[in-house]
This record gives structure tokens, sequence and C-alpha cells, in this order.
């Protein structure tokens, strides 16, 4: 359990390990996302409860070593560049992707990547980017959009998105499209809706209902368990 730097470039990322004590057996690996406000200690913690079921827990960095925004504010400024430039955002998942594939206890052909609001979007973009190795990618009360960047898509790994019906963020037409890129993909891909559950179900004490925000204890109950339903499923276990 430890901070884990990793570079593309110039810049040095700063992401979260978690082992859970075992530094001696090769195992699956599971990449975190994060929200629109950075890495911090709840996906750090998303990553411990991973390596306590036997993964090693991976919670990457998008935004670079010491640039973090605020739980509670508007992040915006920090997650707009990478929205607007999913160029960027791709090369800099598929650097956290080879830091994460090159660590000496993960076993390289069994990664997986999950993410929550701005991290569902990143682990969709990572399953489009298409790299040897990624088995899965789950998308958690998650955007959608399709970056545009392939003209000839094609995604081998499958793909779970988590939605809230009522989240104001995605609306069905946008779900319809995501469809059909991933049939377009060949990409083994499902959605699971959860009725009346809004942005961001899944965080405990969420309550913003001007913005759609609203925690749903049913929604994150059976999310969470089709999650590990999943990782189960494409590593085999």
């Amino acid at each position: 359990m430890s901070k884990f730097e990793y570079t593309d470039g110039e810049t040095t990322f700063e992401g979260y390990l978690a082992l859970n004590g075992d530094n001696f057996s090769k195992r699956p690996c599971v990449m975190v996302g994060h929200a629109w406000s950075g890495p911090d200690d709840y996906f750090n913690q998303i990553a411990e409860s991973l390596s306590k079921r036997g993964f090693i827990g991976l919670a990457i960095d998008v935004y670079g070593k010491g640039v973090r925004g605020k739980i509670d504010g508007d992040n915006s400024h920090l997650m707009n560049p990478l929205i607007e430039n999913r160029d960027l955002l791709r090369k800099r998942l598929l650097a956290s992707f080879k830091a994460a594939k090159e660590h000496s206890l993960v076993l390289s052909d069994k990664i997986a990547i999950m993410g929550h609001c701005f991290g569902g979007l990143c682990a969709l973009d990572l399953a489009r980017a298409n790299p040897e190795g990624l088995r899965g990618a789950i998308s958690i009360h998650g955007l959608l959009s399709n970056p545009k960047i392939d003209i000839r898509p094609r995604i081998d790994s499958s793909v779970l998105v988590l939605h809230g019906w009522e989240d104001p963020m995605v609306k069905a037409a946008e779900m319809l499209s995501f469809a059909d890129e991933m049939t377009t993909a060949n990409a083994d891909w499902q959605i699971h809706c959860y009725g009346h559950a809004k942005h961001a179900f899944s965080f405990v004490g969420a309550d913003i209902p001007d913005l759609g925000i609203k925690y749903d204890k049913n929604a994150h109950r059976r999310s969470e368990k089709s999650a590990f339903d999943f990782l189960n499923e494409i590593f085999n276990l």
C-alpha cells in the first residue's frame, strides 16, 4: 500500500498501489479511475478493497502529480481540457496501463479498469484504445461520449456500464449511441440501468438535487455486486 509514481514524457503521475500485504504472488490488476476532483483517499480505498479480494488495486492519475481539485468544488478546469482533448487523455491512460502491466506482480494479460463519473469515461476510453492485456472496463455512473478518434474501432475487452436511469448527465439517446458504438466495435458489452437512480449513486452522502446527484443504496449495492461478478468472469476466477 503505497504511492506509485510513473511518467509519460516529462509529466510525472502519482497513483496508489494496494497489495494487501502480498508482495510475492502474481495476480490480476484492477486499475481505478478517479472522478473530476482527481486522485484522493476515496479511490485509494477502492484500490484497497480490490486488493482484499485478491486483485492488485491501482488507483491511477490522469492529471499529474500534485494536480488536484476539491471534492466539493468546481473541477471543470481540470477535467475539461482532457474531455476536449481525448487524444491526450488516451495517451495518459495508456501510460497508466503500461505502468500497471510492467509491475512485477501483475499478470500482464489480466488487467481491468473501473471508474466513477469522469473515471468511468476514462475506463471506456482505455477500452477504446484496445491495449493488449486489457480484459475489461467498468464505467460506474460515467460519461459515455465517443471520442471519435478511431476510424475503424475494435474493442477486444469486455465492457460493463452501470448507469442510473435518472442521471441527467447521460440521456437515453446517448446510451443507444453507445450501444451502437460497442456493437460496431464487436465488443462484449453490457449496460445495467437502475431505476430512479441519479448521478453519483454510489457515492455515500452525495446529495445535490439541483444537479441530479444523489446516493442510492440499492443501486450502489447492486452495482457493486455486478462489478465483482464481471471481474470474476473476465479473469476466470
